[in-house]
């Protein structure tokens, strides 16, 4: 697919010329990668450029997204059981409302990065949970 821009000089660095191309990217979300490819129109010289919108891909990343987000849920949920803690001692752990893992087992709120991590600590070292408790149920 040519583009408007394609053999234009770069606006962006005023150095380089822009030539239509695709590039392998990554994104990182919540400690995953998402590997796509971009077309567009990009600088010999600085790299950037102008990526091609692709409705296709956006749908795709949505997918992968969302699919994180889902087996996230499921992993907390299955985590908290193995501990055998209710949503409200997980929720009081991690400094959370009362509400806090119901959501997140739900899929209604993703927690921060952080109680993910540790819930999968605690997934690896059960008897860290004693400490915790003593930390945190008794204040």
């Amino acid at each position: 697919m040519a583009t408007k821009w394609n053999n234009m000089p770069c606006p962006l660095c005023a150095e380089g010329t822009l030539h239509d191309d695709n590039k392998q990217k990554s994104v990182e979300y919540r400690s995953r990668h998402y590997n796509y490819e971009v077309t567009g129109a990009f600088c010999d010289h600085c790299h950037d450029g102008f990526p091609v919108h692709d409705e296709s891909e956006e749908t795709d990343w949505k997918a992968f997204r969302d699919q994180v987000d889902k087996n996230e849920a499921a992993e907390l949920a299955r985590i908290r059981k193995k501990l055998k803690l209710t949503q409200q001692e997980a929720a009081q752990i991690t400094g959370g409302g009362h509400n806090a893992f119901s959501r997140y087992e739900r899929g209604e709120t993703k927690p921060v990065l952080a109680v993910f991590n540790l819930f999968r600590l605690l997934d690896h070292h059960p008897d860290l949970l004693k400490e915790l408790r003593e930390g945190s149920l008794s204040t």
